[in-house]
This record gives structure tokens, C-alpha cells and sequence, in this order.
């Protein structure tokens, strides 16, 4: 990734002097985490999605970046989509936006997104900064390409590519810096990903590269793409898998975040795993797999639990993305001492900021974990690492 100092374009389009945002929001992204499913792209799995219970969640994330923005920035121009897809939420800051129409109402489709990136980019905005996740940032780099820089507001189920805030406030801030013209606010080329489907089905978690996008950088404000692990962590993992399988206590329930650190840890006691699922485990049996939160409450209510999770390489997140179904109220119930988390010390090396991240969506839950947290890198040896919100 390469970065330079922004220069927003604002200086040079139509002679305006204000800054011209557009603003995107998917409506539906999000919805699938807490109920366990892993994303929510096309309209079977949102109905799916809402048959469980669901609620749309991008539209709070989505008002909390604008809020943000909004309290750096008082003098700002916004093109937006009617409706859910960000005119409601721009509306509510106090804002009066030119407003493109949309085909739906209730919801949005890929096309839907297209349409708006290309008609912003062709409008010459200077930024778009959007909410939803992976599959809504590749619509938009497929529609608006190189011709305007694109930021994410974090609001899907995973999100491997580094066009994203750590945070939904974090990009409102970062996108009034960019928009102001501060030397704060760089433009690199970040990766735009998303999950290899093929690799899932064949066992293995790999985020497939679909291309570059101009996006604004502050390293403390946005994430890194997801980092696949490195040459020499097989081994260490195993060993610390065996050794916490060894030290499983009767009558507690652990949950098993997603991914292939925890499933080795399935492996070592030789019971069923759920690759991009949470999994519950009780005397040293699977006693749910693949469970959303309402499961996991059910399934903890009563007894002693555990939380154990691995940390997401490249980004350091730990909860909120891909495993929103480990829920704020999930931590709440569980505790901050409940909390297990398992890494290589490489993985930690190479965390751009040296810090783990979190965010649930719940202020209160967020603060409670940050400050620093023992994390398990081997037989024995823990690192204490710094938890940002």
C-alpha cells in the first residue's frame, strides 16, 4: 500500500469551495451476525435473516459516523440515495442533502449501489463514505473505480478489506479530515476483499483480492486487510490447543469463536467444528454448533463460561467482526474475565498499531474491554496487549 498526501478535489470541480460528500448506506448489511448467519448478500438470506429475528443495524452505525462528521465538519454538502440508504440518516443530522432515488424502498440491491456510486463519482464528489461491509465496498470500487477516494463505515458481518474505520465514529472522523484537507487525512491504495467461498467449502478461510481503491488513511482510524498467517504457527497453535483442551473444567460452557485457531482447538478434543461458526463445548462435548446469540444465551444461562476467541490478522480485531454473534450482552453475561484469546506472537508483531480492537456496537461493553488483556501465544506464555474501542 502506497499513501500521499490528500488533495480533496473540491478545489478543482465547478469552482466550489464546500465539500461535496456522497453518502451510501446498505440497509440490510449487518443483519445476519448475531443470528448466525455470514453475511447477508441477496435477498434470500435477508429474509432469512429477519425470519430470525434480525434488525437492520447499518442505519445506527451509519448516523454515528455522520454525527461525527457532522461535529468536525459543520459546512458540508451531501449527495445521497432516498430512503434507508442514507437519506433518512442524513436528514436526521440536520442536513439538507440532493437525494438520488432509489428502486427500493425498503431494502437495496448491488445494482442499487452501482447505480449511486456511478452517478456520485460522475457528480464529482469528493469522498464516499459508505455502510455496509465487503460485499458493498466491491459494488462500489466496481462502479466508481479510482475516479473518487470510497471509506468505509463498518456496519456488515466481516470485513476484510482496509477501506473500512475501525469504527463507525472513526470514519466519520477520518472522512471530515480527509474533507478539510488535512495533512492528517493521507490517500493510499487499500485492498478491497472478500471471503474465497470456494476455500470456505474446502475447509480453509481465505479473503480473495479484487482490487485497489483510493481510500483516506490515519493509522489509529481505519483497519488493515485481513493477514493470512505466517510459515512456523501451525505448531504453536497446536500445542496451545492441547494444552487448554487438557485444562477444560467440568460443568463450564466454552464458546468457541470462528476461525482456524479455535477449531484447533475443537480438533484436539476430537469433536465437531463449525469453521466460520460459534461453537459451544461442554464437558469436553459439543453441545451446539454454528449457535447465534440467542443460542449462546440460552446455552450459558446457568452455568460458568468461557469466551475463547483468536485474533483477526492484519486488523486485530477481536469482537465485531465476523463473530457479532458473540454478542455485547454475550460479553456482558460471560464477563471481561471470562475471556480467553488466542495468538501467535507474530500475528501480534505485525497488528499495525501494536493494538487489539473492539466494537460490539455497545459503548458500555466496548469500554469495559479496553486497557489490556493477556493474550495466549504459546505453552505457557501469554503477551499483555492493548485493547482499543
Amino acid at each position: 500500500m502506497t499513501a500521499e498526501v490528500a488533495e480533496p478535489s473540491r478545489t478543482r470541480v465547478h469552482g466550489r469551495t464546500r465539500p461535496l460528500l456522497g453518502f451510501i448506506v446498505n440497509p440490510v448489511a449487518g443483519m445476519g451476525g448475531s443470528v448466525g448467519l455470514k453475511g447477508t448478500d441477496g435477498d434470500v438470506i435477508v429474509h432469512e435473516a429477519m425470519r430470525r429475528g434480525a434488525r437492520p443495524m447499518a442505519g445506527e452505525r451509519a448516523a454515528r459516523a455522520v454525527d461525527r462528521l457532522t461535529a468536525s465538519l459543520s459546512q458540508v454538502d451531501v449527495v445521497t440515495v432516498a430512503g434507508p440508504m442514507g437519506e433518512q440518516v442524513v436528514r436526521d443530522a440536520g442536513i439538507e442533502p440532493n437525494v438520488l432515488e432509489s428502486s427500493h424502498l425498503g431494502s437495496s440491491t448491488s445494482i442499487d449501489t452501482r447505480k449511486a456510486a456511478r452517478a456520485m463519482a460522475d457528480q464529482g464528489v469528493d469522498l464516499i463514505l459508505f455502510a455496509g461491509g465487503d460485499g458493498t465496498a466491491r459494488d462500489i470500487l466496481g462502479a466508481s473505480g479510482h475516479q473518487v477516494p470510497m471509506l468505509g463505515v463498518p456496519a456488515g458481518v466481516k470485513m476484510h478489506s482496509a477501506v473500512f474505520g475501525t469504527t463507525p465514529a472513526n470514519a466519520g472522523h477520518l472522512a471530515a479530515l480527509f474533507l478539510v484537507g488535512s495533512p492528517r487525512a493521507l490517500l493510499r491504495d487499500a485492498e478491497v476483499m472478500d471471503l474465497d467461498e470456494d476455500a470456505i467449502r474446502a475447509g480453509t478461510v481465505s479473503a480473495q483480492l479484487y482490487g485497489h481503491a483510493r481510500s483516506p488513511f490515519e493509522r489509529r482510524l481505519v483497519q488493515n486487510a485481513k493477514a493470512g498467517s505466517v510459515p512456523g504457527e501451525n505448531e504453536t497453535l497446536d500445542a496451545v490447543a492441547r494444552r487448554m483442551a487438557e485444562g477444560m473444567r467440568d460443568g463450564r460452557v466454552y464458546i468457541l469463536g470462528p476461525g482456524t485457531t479455535t477449531r484447533r482447538l475443537a480438533d484436539a478434543l476430537g469433536i465437531p467444528s463449525t469453521l466460520l461458526g460459534v461453537d459451544a463445548v461442554l464437558d469436553r462435548q459439543a453441545v451446539g454448533l454454528d449457535l447465534n446469540e440467542q443460542a449462546l444465551l440460552r446455552i450459558i444461562e446457568g452455568h460458568e463460561a468461557e469466551i475463547i476467541v483468536s485474533v483477526l490478522g492484519g486488523q486485530g480485531s477481536l469482537f465485531g467482526r465476523g463473530n457479532q454473534q458473540i454478542s455485547a450482552e454475550v460479553i456482558r453475561k460471560v464477563g471481561r474475565d471470562g475471556i480467553k484469546v488466542l495468538s501467535t506472537v507474530e500475528k501480534l508483531i505485525n497488528l499495525p498499531t501494536r493494538a487489539l480492537q473492539v466494537d460490539t456496537g455497545d459503548a458500555e461493553i466496548d469500554a469495559m474491554l479496553t486497557g489490556h488483556i493477556p493474550v495466549i501465544t504459546g505453552p505457557n506464555r501469554t503477551a499483555l496487549v492493548k485493547v482499543r474501542a
